[in-house]
């Protein structure tokens, strides 16, 4: 998911900036720091796209609204924003290397603490692990995107971006897979004991499911960081000062101050706001918005799909010592449906970054924005004025229309900054708590202001705005 939003700031935003790295020849292979760097950001897309399993599921062990359950992605998202100048400031004083290390152990920490979390039930303590996982998976964005960036030959690195792009995604599609089997499956006669309990002793022992997952996360992490620590990664310096960039500041700069002087960029910042915004509420209220569809019969297709997946992903369930059960399609959705198309959300994310790579080639990207903002927003609000199975698919569709959002606007956003482009950079990788925004203004609508079928009226007008933003709003003034 969502945790693709830094890839393409691997890539460097200057071409007179000079990258190199040290204690390294020309010649040395990169190949064991590039598959441990792939394996962060599979990492990342795998932590935060459980959390759009994950609301549901808190929404139901804690008896809460929709409101309130959409501060899971306020609580993760928020740490992006809090977290990525002082991430800076951390990667300055103690190095690429231990900053992932660091990150790594954050995390973990964040982890563990599902398990206190699980053991009361308290949601505050919830978001709290989900803040310090956000934390770390923030220090270690800030830390791994440049160094993919420098990583190996320059004229590589749109190929590294790719990759770790590509892996990001995967991540991202297998885990609302995994959560909906070990929060949503389980074997039949687990479900059927924990249906024939008391509310609240019901409600504890599916509290406890989410013990396992964590916990095996946090070992993850632990060994993670001990592997970083011990592996030999090449020394890479930061970004030197672009002692040409006064030179290569455009006459438009003249008399401006800051990057935030520049119209294209305050509007580039309002549209990663509301791209990421809508990426992650979509895809964390798809679940809930199936269940309000009220779906008795599913589909063929689906039903295909879900049991096709559900075989795959059996075999993982036995890993968290689990008897799994086959997810039952007979009776329309459920949560574990759900969770399935959930990861479809993903993976059409996935499939449009590889097919978007030659086509933004090939193509003039403003116009291939353009066209799939304007699908985005045809697409749900045609779900909010359909029913049943066809408005849940529509929505899934938007994770296609979402892949080259980031990597078309970024790059439109900071275009002509000359000096001030790192400044506009930071500002736009800020701008991504619009996951922490617009999922919980989500939630309130639909708590006080008519259902889920009216809340997703506010993703069709993000859309709208990126589309305005694509036709004129780039324009550099």
């Amino acid at each position: 998911m969502a945790a693709s939003f830094f890839v393409c700031m691997a890539a460097p935003t200057s071409s007179s900036s000079t990258i190199t790295a040290t204690g390294a020849d020309t010649t040395r292979g990169y190949f064991v720091p590039m598959a441990a760097m792939t394996a962060l950001f599979f990492l990342f897309g795998s932590v935060t796209n459980f959390n759009d399993v994950l609301m549901p599921y808190l929404k139901d062990v804690c008896q809460l609204t929709d409101l309130q359950s959409s501060l899971v992605q306020s609580a993760f998202f928020g740490a992006y924003f809090l977290m990525s100048l002082p991430a800076g400031r951390i990667l300055e004083k103690v190095g690429y290397k231990r900053g992932i290390v660091l990150g790594l152990l954050v995390m973990a920490g964040g982890a563990l603490l599902f398990v206190p979390a699980a053991n009361s039930r308290t949601f505050s303590l919830f978001l709290t692990a989900l803040g310090l996982l956000g934390a770390g998976v923030t220090l270690l964005q800030v830390a791994a995107n440049p160094y993919v960036a420098v990583l190996g030959p320059a004229r590589q690195a749109a190929s590294r971006v790719s990759i770790v792009g590509v892996a990001n995604n995967l991540g991202g599609t297998i885990s609302p897979l995994l959560g909906g089997l070990l929060l949503f499956g389980g074997s039949t006669v687990l479900k059927a004991r924990l249906a024939a309990l008391p509310l609240q002793q019901r409600l504890a022992e599916e509290a406890a499911l989410v013990k396992t997952p964590y916990l095996g996360l946090a070992v993850f992490l632990a060994v993670l960081a001990t592997i970083f620590f011990l592996l030999r990664l090449p020394d890479i310096e930061s970004i030197p000062a672009d002692d040409t960039a006064q030179a290569d500041t455009p006459v438009a700069a003249q008399g401006r101050r800051s990057a935030l002087d520049y119209r294209h960029l305050v509007l580039g910042i309002g549209a990663i706001f509301l791209y990421v915004g809508v990426e992650v509420g979509l895809g964390s209220f798809l679940i809930r918005y199936g269940e309000s569809q009220g779906i008795n019969q599913l589909s063929d297709f689906t039903q295909a799909l879900v049991r096709g997946l559900n075989v795959a992903t059996n075999a993982f369930a036995i890993l968290f010592g689990q008897s799994p059960a086959p997810i039952d399609t007979t009776v329309g959705f459920t949560k574990a449906v759900g969770a399935v198309l959930v990861s479809s959300y993903w993976f059409g994310s996935m499939v449009g970054r590889i097919v978007g790579i030659p086509l933004l080639r090939r193509f003039n990207d403003r116009l291939l924005l353009t066209g799939v903002c304007a699908a985005g927003a045809t697409l749900v609000l045609a779900s909010v004025f359909s029913h049943g199975e066809a408005a849940l698919w529509m929505v899934v569709l938007c994770g296609f229309c979402n892949s080259i959002m980031w990597p078309v606007i970024f790059p439109l956003a900071i275009k002509g900054l000359g000096i001030f482009t790192k400044q506009g950079s930071s500002y736009l990788i800020m701008a991504i708590v619009g996951g922490a925004i617009i999922p919980p203004l989500m939630g309130w609508i639909a708590t006080n202001g008519g259902g889920l079928r009216v809340a997703f009226i506010l993703p069709a007008l993000c859309y709208a705005y990126l589309v305005y933003y694509a036709v004129s709003g780039y324009r550099v003034r």
